[in-house]
């Protein structure tokens, strides 16, 4: 489905489907989106101002297009930052994709694996970043759970990858992690800006939060990175390794 008004305010509905972002200033509310494409929400390039708030979005296992498989939530590809808040996020493998957002909020859980038409693992993660980005990345007060096994694409809970260019800028507060190889993929060698403070790594699926740790990737001698007041669930602090 194609949103092409500017302005548009999309509430209280229950779409089977997915929504194409076309337009300015949109706004989805108090709405259920079951999609079984590759995404639920998608902003187009050359747009902004997308608002996501107080939604369902979740999707249908083994009716995607990649072998069934359904890829992004909530997808930005426009040209300005983006607000997901108080929203109930499931079974999208990369539920959170984008470089620029304010994600506030919301809760990720129930992650479902798949393999591609290839018949290779993808990777899931809650929140997802390929780096690049010229804009603010926010995330604050959300519950982002990965459940998946490693062996079946499991990658983190939040995952700054430097896959199209330097991570920066971006604030990770005050939320609860869990699941992925690791919790946490800090953005690697070239990471800037990055703030990741008092938030709570949980153990409910790995004792050590991600299967092989809570945090990798991480650039302490970045400009500008900070890492301050995260723990486990126990209250026992984390320091991380530095990035290599």
């Amino acid at each position: 489905m194609s949103v092409t008004t500017d302005g548009a305010v999309i509430r209280g509905q229950d779409i089977t489907g997915s929504l194409d972002v076309y337009a300015n200033n949109v706004t989805v509310v108090d709405s259920r989106i079951t999609s079984t494409n590759w995404w639920g929400i998608n902003l187009r390039p050359g747009y902004r101002g997308l608002r996501v708030l107080h939604t369902t979005i979740t999707a249908v296992p083994g009716k995607g297009p990649d072998n069934g498989g359904v890829n992004y939530a909530v997808s930005n590809m426009g040209s300005s930052s983006i607000e997901v808040g108080w929203c109930d996020i499931s079974v999208f493998g990369n539920a959170l994709s984008m470089g620029q957002g304010h994600l506030h909020d919301n809760y990720v859980h129930g992650l479902v694996p798949f393999r591609n038409n290839g018949g290779e693992w993808q990777h899931t993660d809650a929140v997802i970043s390929g780096g690049g980005s010229q804009g603010k990345l926010v995330i604050r007060h959300n519950t982002l759970l990965n459940p998946v096994p490693v062996d079946q694409g499991a990658s983190a809970a939040v995952g700054l990858f430097a896959d199209t260019g330097h991570v920066s800028n971006t604030v990770i507060d005050d939320n609860l992690l869990a699941g992925g190889a690791y919790a946490l993929y800090g953005g690697g060698d070239g990471a800037t800006g990055i703030t990741v403070t008092n938030n709570v790594f949980s153990t409910r699926y790995h004792r050590n939060s991600g299967v092989y740790g809570a945090v990798t990737a991480w650039n302490a001698g970045g400009a500008g990175n900070v890492w301050r007041g995260n723990r486990f669930s126990d209250g026992t602090p984390i320091t991380p390794e530095p990035a290599g």
